[in-house]
């Protein structure tokens, strides 16, 4: 007879990510034959900027693809406290720095530095999925905290407080840009935020992998405020390097040896050919900005359409590459209502049930990542479907 053997972990059942669920279902009509335009994938549809290329085809010249420290290569970490100085106005310790494989290593190493199994981290809702899956994979309880429209969508002191006063929390995760609304904190409303959240004992850690790609208002990095929050940013979205999987972060100094070590262990370190690329990334400034000048356009455009369509509300676009409407119009089931869209309009876009598993049913996000040309398809094929 077969040895049973243990079924898979119960810190593995966590929800799929339901935009790369439709990203697959969407690739399969596209092997079929079928034109798909994608709005369902937070990702840019430019390609990577040439200088950035460029660097790497010259290291894979090089002939030596090695490990580097597990914080990242220096020169790119030196390179990366300076972008704080230039776009911020605040100095940062290169020693401060680690370069990781993504945005989500550092999600990663930032939960188990900072916290313990059992301990409670707040996340807002609707918010980014994997935040909460990794969580929960680590044995972290997660605290939702319902946004609300006369607060612009963002989280307040009170309602950390309210949260804090029921059971303590470790731990708070705030993006602004957000994920998938777009929606951004002004600075004074993030500043107020992280002080009251240190006054508590709760450790700050802010998402900014959408710096860069704002088109109302500022976009202020926690690091004006305080030093012990824990900074998490990507060369993904604004420097179009999404499948080059590197990221970084800003870690608190009394912190810095705990995520080498975790780092040394997890991964060795970030992938050497992608440190070296991203180092040129923040000299390609100018095509960049074009590129999100595309993003801009698309946005206008589809803040012109949607509510046209009938996609009459939606949370505020500040920043980012999305547009997370109500369906209440059409149905109580975002889910459903995406996989007919998908397979009878052609238009693929992320129920929101990925990202707020109570109220996500009513919203659906489009991602306006794509080139303009493609918005606009997608626009005119859903006025065709909905008519």
């Amino acid at each position: 007879m077969p040895i049973s053997l243990r079924p898979p972990s119960r810190r593995s059942a966590v929800a799929p990510f339901l935009a790369m669920d439709v990203l697959s279902a969407a690739n399969a009509l596209e092997a079929a034959g079928r034109r798909i335009l994608h709005m369902e994938v937070g990702e840019p549809g430019a390609p990577t900027p040439r200088a950035i290329r460029e660097a790497a085809i010259a290291s894979l010249q090089g002939g030596r693809i090695a490990y580097t420290e597990a914080l990242g290569w220096r020169p790119l970490r030196e390179r990366i406290a300076r972008h704080y100085g230039e776009r911020h106005g605040i100095e940062v310790d290169p020693a401060r720095v680690a370069v990781t494989t993504g945005s989500s290593g550092g999600f990663n190493l930032t939960f188990l530095a900072a916290f313990d199994a059992g301990d409670r981290v707040a996340i807002a809702a609707p918010g980014y999925p994997a935040y909460a899956n990794i969580l929960r994979a680590l044995d972290l309880e997660v605290v939702e905290l319902r946004t609300r429209a006369e607060d612009r969508h963002a989280i307040t002191p009170e309602l950390v407080e309210a949260a804090h006063s029921e059971k303590p929390l470790a731990g708070l995760i705030v993006a602004s840009p957000a994920n998938p609304t777009g929606t951004m904190m002004t600075p004074n409303a993030l500043a107020t935020l992280i002080a009251a959240t240190e006054e508590l004992g709760i450790r700050f850690i802010s998402d900014e992998i959408y710096h860069g790609l704002v088109y109302d208002g500022v976009a202020a990095t926690a690091l004006a405020t305080s030093q012990e929050a824990f900074v998490i940013n990507s060369f993904s979205k604004y420097y179009c390097m999404t499948g080059w999987r590197i990221g970084w972060m800003v870690v608190p100094e009394t912190m810095v040896r705990a995520v080498e070590r975790l780092g040394q262990n997890l991964y060795i370190s970030a992938p050497d050919l992608s440190q070296k690329a991203a180092l040129a990334a923040f000299e390609t400034t100018d095509e960049l900005e074009r590129i999100k000048d595309g993003y801009a356009a698309n946005r206008r455009l589809l803040l012109d359409r949607l509510p046209a369509i009938g996609f009459d509300e939606f949370f505020p676009v500040d920043g980012a590459f999305y547009v997370y409407a109500s369906v209440r119009r059409f149905t109580n089931d975002s889910g459903e209502f995406a996989r007919r869209m998908l397979n009878e309009a052609g238009v693929a876009a992320t129920p929101g049930m990925d990202f707020d598993p109570t109220g996500g049913d009513a919203y659906i996000r489009f991602s306006f990542a794509g080139s303009t040309k493609d918005i606009d398809e997608a626009s005119r094929r859903l006025a065709d479907w909905l008519r």
